[in-house]
């Protein structure tokens, strides 16, 4: 009786080789299909986003956390009053987050002077005037630049929200 106890029991925990292997095997095969889908998803279609600064307020606040939508503008081009998300002109690396005011080839007057936008050149706002580093000060966005636009507010829970500020 005691060797039956100790031959169950011994080397392996009472586990069968195989299952274990199985297990593992299962496992590795989750962590593959779910990096098939979500890595693609996040380089191509949708990236989250918090925004720093008050130069969106009352739209968007420090702290709101967003998806980005990444695909639309593969498939349209931005539209005047929609809230992109883009690279800074003079440092890439930093992201902002501004208003659409004037669109490529348009014509446009901003604090009394007029600006000539080329093509596809974006001319951009924060909501809040006083508080936005904008196109007013470091001219257009060039569309190579924009990421995406603003789909999903998740951040604030009281404020999740479909397309917020449009």
């Amino acid at each position: 009786m005691e060797e039956d106890f100790f031959e169950k029991t011994a080397g392996n925990n009472g586990q069968d080789p195989q299952k274990a292997k199985s297990a593992v095997f299962d496992f590795i095969k989750f962590v593959f299909i779910v990096a098939i889908i979500v890595i693609p998803i996040r380089l191509w279609i949708a990236q989250p986003f918090l925004v720093n600064g008050a130069s969106m307020e009352p739209t968007y606040s420090s702290g709101d956390y967003l998806i980005v939508d990444e695909l639309s503008y593969h498939v349209r081009d931005p539209k005047k009053e929609e809230v992109i998300i883009f690279r800074y002109p003079k440092d890439p690396s930093t992201f902002f987050i501004k208003r659409i005011v004037g669109l490529p080839n348009e014509e446009i007057t901003v604090e009394g002077r007029k600006i000539k936008l080329k093509e596809d050149e974006y001319f951009v706002l924060g909501d809040n005037r006083d508080q936005s580093s904008d196109s007013r000060i470091w001219g257009p966005v060039p569309k190579e630049l924009i990421v995406g636009r603003s789909f999903i507010r998740l951040w604030p829970i009281n404020q999740v929200s479909l397309f917020p500020g449009y």
